[in-house]
């Protein structure tokens, strides 16, 4: 028979000890239910409260771009090494190892190719794929000030609604086209009203003046968008800029895989997102982290 009055006495219930009711690590998600908070942690690194994202969504409306021909080649092999992965379900189910343990941030918007308007855009993901797909998070683009600027707003809210059900963020990108600006006042401008739509995480863009105020005046993380091909040592100040000034992390396509060395340029950004390495050591990393790729090292 059990010993009850044994197992009794030895309980401790630690009653000097009040239960602590710890705050989360990431700004605006404080009152979020502990579903949207755990997968948020597992996109940003909880430790630095980071996130290095690797972008292979271009295909959507780019066809193979350039570095994105075969990702069964170029891109499987830089997966491990960064905390995220932003891509489309296509790519995702015909591409992508299961046994890869990397959160998914996936693409939910899609309709015009490059050949046409780009602010057009459809949601072209069911939240029930989304579920069966694991992902970690959805994203769609806003185009504030572009020709379909409401209709890609009510993509992004529709998309919200649909990852508050069951618990899934959504990542709002500020897409802005060919004909809108860069500056910190437009950037103020798409941010906020994404985040004040219910977007969780904002992608943005960087920019060299005032960009710690577009940081400031949204109330939710926001992620870095790599953009256009740089040079490395450009393409890794820009980062390290982007993160000092209140970045949460990047979110990098082409600067990583049309990179003439994408392994060395992946570890030189995550040193820079989570180690706040300074440009100029990042690029003398690359240097030597490429240096040894090219030897087989």
């Amino acid at each position: 028979m059990a010993d009850t009055d044994g197992l009794k006495e030895a309980k401790n219930f630690h009653e000097d000890v009040p239960m602590r009711t710890p705050g989360f690590f990431l700004r605006g998600a404080g009152s979020l239910d502990w579903g949207m908070k755990n997968r948020l942690a597992r996109i940003f690194n909880p430790e630095t409260a980071r996130t290095v994202m690797l972008a292979i969504d271009h295909g959507y409306f780019q066809g193979p771009t350039t570095g994105l021909e075969r990702v069964d080649l170029n891109i499987v092999p830089l997966m491990p090494m960064a905390d995220a992965l932003m891509l489309t379900r296509g790519i995702l189910r015909s591409t992508v190892p299961p046994a890869i343990n990397k959160p998914i941030v996936m693409r939910c918007s899609g309709g015009p190719s490059i050949l046409k308007e780009l602010s057009n855009e459809e949601l072209a993901v069911d939240i029930e794929d989304a579920i069966r797909m694991n992902v970690s998070a959805l994203t769609t683009q806003v185009f504030i000030g572009g020709q379909f600027e409401t209709h890609s707003v009510h993509n992004m809210t529709r998309l919200v609604d649909m990852g508050l059900r069951y618990s899934i963020p959504t990542m709002a990108v500020t897409a802005v086209g060919k004909e809108l600006t860069r500056d910190a006042q437009y950037l103020r401008l798409a941010c906020r009203i994404c985040a004040e739509l219910g977007a969780q995480i904002v992608k943005t863009y960087y920019c060299a003046e005032g960009f710690e105020t577009v940081t400031a005046s949204c109330p939710v993380p926001i992620v870095m968008a790599g953009g256009k091909k740089l040079p490395e040592f450009d393409a890794l100040t820009m980062a390290y800029n982007a993160i000092q000034r209140g970045a949460a992390g990047v979110d990098m396509g082409r600067n990583i895989f049309q990179s003439d060395a994408p392994r060395a340029m992946m570890q030189a950004i995550h040193k820079v997102v989570h180690n706040g390495l300074k440009p100029k050591e990042a690029h003398e990393l690359f240097l030597t982290l490429r240096s040894d790729e090219s030897k087989g090292r």
